[in-house]
């Protein structure tokens, strides 16, 4: 006699009661917001999760996936996620896990790579893993949830934060063909971080909030109902570092949108005000001087050598149809000048890489950046991204900067966006269609902020200075 027909008494209770099965088949305890969901389930066909970082929304996922899997009679699921690796090392994963706990879900379902089957009925009793092209239009990207038939369907959707409308809209096709053309029963669930101003986890929580039931999922270590999967230390430790109005400790922390006047990392005001800013010389003289290089990339941009020492950005020099040379020897004369600690250099896509050359050749040693490596903090999904928001923060917390009305357009035009949990800013292509010029100031400003310098000492300066020559073992003699 199989598990599943020695649970048959049992399942319609599991059906009206998911959070029973949870503890009786998968041997767990929810917390109080996957009960919440859990018990909203069968009386809701749409159902979102808006959630901080980690609180366990894709176990959460799984338990209902097992839950329609085991109390429906050939259903058919369909599950989606932002990337096809984030839904084979997430949910997919998840599905695995929970299954090795419970002999029942061994027994009566087999996992595969991208299918689990009813092992007695293949063809018409299954969960299916599926993955839209990034690349492809609204109609591709639709087909990723289309063409599913039966009484019974589920359409599940991870990291739905930033999941397309066409793919949203094919589920909820499949929701009112099922319930409209003689389907018993179909469910849409979706959980993500609420990383973007707009899309279908955006409209679930906002203009379209009484088509779905909604639970909001915090980690503010100051909430009773926060969950408990993670640290209020480590939440304490994020506000405290950041500041509670921190456009990732709002998504990440507390499980909420950041307001729409944060899209942009900083506004004119501010940077006006900056421009107002001066300072007496004890007030930076003890930092670091360092220099921003942007090297120009295409015949109408510019090369900019940006200089700053602390709390004060100076005025920047603008080459036009520089070549590598001139450019070079620029950079060299003005590190010499000011007594340049550290410079910096945007080495994207090579282009800054005869500077360099030519600067070693002059006896310098500048540091080559690469706008699309990898940030320091892990918060930034790339090292352009961690620039402009310390750029931004130096600006907002007191830096002084050179009056220029081009460098105002420049640090007000780009927006940011999440990329999973990650920061990220428009690129700066995207910035020079829409700004007609490409942001060189202000990412000449913001090579700057590439790493912490610290400022050399006499002594340092002195064996700087002094030309090298070849060692020779007669030196000493």
């Amino acid at each position: 006699m199989s598990k599943l027909f020695e649970a048959q008494r049992a399942i319609k209770r599991w059906r009206e009661h998911p959070v029973a099965f949870v503890r009786e088949v998968l041997q767990v305890e929810p917390d109080a917001w996957q009960l919440d969901a859990l018990e909203a389930f069968p009386h809701h066909p749409r159902l979102a999760m808006k959630a901080c970082k980690g609180p366990g929304k894709t176990a959460l996922l799984s338990w209902l996936a097992w839950n329609f899997l085991v109390t429906r009679p050939h259903p058919k699921i369909a599950a989606t996620s932002i990337t096809s690796d984030n839904l084979a090392d997430g949910l997919w994963t998840e599905m695995s896990l929970w299954q090795g706990k419970s002999p029942l879900l061994k027994e009566t379902f087999e996992w595969q790579k991208t299918r689990i089957v009813n092992k007695e009925h293949r063809e018409t009793w299954w969960m299916s893993a599926r993955t839209w092209p990034k690349s492809g239009n609204a109609t591709q990207q639709s087909d990723t949830l289309a063409g599913l038939h039966a009484d019974y369907l589920l359409f599940l959707i991870d990291e739905a934060g930033g999941i397309p409308d066409a793919v949203m809209a094919a589920a909820e096709a499949g929701l009112s063909g099922s319930r409209g053309g003689g389907g018993k029963e179909a469910h849409i669930v979706m959980a993500g971080n609420p990383t973007h101003l707009e899309g279908p986890l955006w409209r679930a929580c906002t203009s379209e909030r009484d088509l779905w039931h909604v639970t909001e999922i915090t980690s503010d270590p100051d909430d009773p109902k926060r969950t408990h999967r993670v640290s209020a230390q480590w939440a304490r430790e994020q506000i405290a570092k950041y500041g509670r109005d921190n456009p990732w400790v709002l998504v990440n922390v507390f499980g909420r949108f950041p307001p729409s006047s944060l899209n942009s990392l900083i506004g004119p005001d501010e940077v006006r005000e900056a421009m107002r800013r001066h300072y007496r010389e004890d007030a930076y003289s003890f930092a670091a001087m360092v220099l921003g290089v942007d090297v120009a990339r295409e015949g109408d941009d510019s090369s900019v050598i940006f200089p700053r020492q602390g709390v004060v950005a100076w005025v920047p020099t603008v080459l036009r149809n520089a070549d590598t040379v001139q450019g070079a020897g620029m950079v060299a004369r003005q590190w010499t000048d000011r007594k340049a600690d550290a410079v910096f250099i945007d080495n994207t896509g090579g282009f800054g890489g005869g500077w360099i050359d030519q600067l070693r050749v002059l006896r310098h040693q500048p540091t080559a950046v690469h706008f699309s490596g990898k940030a320091d903090d892990p918060r930034y999904a790339n090292k352009r991204a961690e620039m402009w928001f310390r750029m931004c923060e130096w600006i907002k917390g007191g830096g002084a900067l050179p009056e220029s009305p081009e460098l105002v357009a420049e640090l007000t035009t780009p927006s940011y966006f999440f990329k999973g949990d990650r920061l990220q800013i428009e690129d700066k292509d995207q910035v020079k269609e829409r700004l007609g010029r490409s942001p060189d100031l202000a990412d000449a400003l913001g090579l700057t902020f590439a790493a912490e310098v610290r400022k050399l000492t006499p002594l340092e300066e002195a064996r700087k200075s002094q030309p090298r020559k070849a060692y020779s073992p007669f030196d000493r003699m």
